[in-house]
């Protein structure tokens, strides 16, 4: 889709593509995972998250998020652009929909980066999608990797940790977890390329189907 547009589009069939679902807590490498997979040159689609957060120095626009603004997100929203759409930390994120629909209808497996909550979400409207938690190997390293982003104010970040915490303990709702040790990149996306592989030979296959 354009970056500022969607199409309107209620549903999509059932497929035989994947519709992968990687959540985590924030801090954790989700955005390091999916550079990774780009890097190596995985055969997936992968969907650009709408936000309405202020850009980082190191982001680009159209690449690492679609950045709106309140209104264009809104409207997006309101036209059924969106496929899940989520308030986190006072800004908003979502899913555009016709890009996922799009690539699924032509064969390829798209992957999709979102919170936990926009997970739960997912789940609801697409329960065969394929669901993988991207974890810290403990809550000290997830604090310090949250410390090195200096991203956030002191508030923001001890918000982001006890956020953290609560999903943490919601891993076991997903069909995998993945570690992502320090220094672990590599292996982690290596995990995550065999779990696809792994369902892709499933019997009977996913058949995903967007509400």
């Amino acid at each position: 889709m354009g970056a500022k547009s969607a199409r309107n589009e209620a549903s999509c069939p059932a497929v035989n593509s994947l519709l992968i679902v990687l959540s985590g807590p924030s801090g954790v490498g989700k955005d390091a995972v999916l550079s990774r997979m780009r890097e190596i040159g995985s055969p997936l689609h992968f969907t650009i998250t709408a936000t309405t957060r202020a850009i980082r120095p190191s982001e680009q626009d159209g690449v690492d998020y679609i950045f709106l603004t309140h209104e264009e997100f809104h409207e997006l929203k309101q036209s059924n652009g969106l496929l899940e759409s989520a308030e986190v930390f006072g800004n908003s994120y979502g899913v555009p929909r016709s890009q996922v629909a799009d690539a699924l209808n032509g064969g390829q497996d798209v992957i999709l980066k979102i919170d936990v909550q926009g997970a739960e979400t997912i789940r609801r409207i697409c329960p065969e999608a394929l669901f993988i938690f991207l974890a810290p190997p403990n809550g000290g390293e997830l604090r310090r990797r949250l410390l090195d982003r200096n991203t956030e104010s002191e508030d923001e970040f001890e918000l982001r940790m006890r956020t953290a915490s609560s999903e943490l303990q919601k891993a076991d709702q997903f069909d995998y977890v993945v570690v992502n040790e320090r220094d672990g990149l590599d292996k982690a996306v290596a995990d995550i390329e065999a779990i696809i592989s792994r369902e892709k030979r499933r019997v009977p296959a996913r058949k995903v189907t967007l509400l």
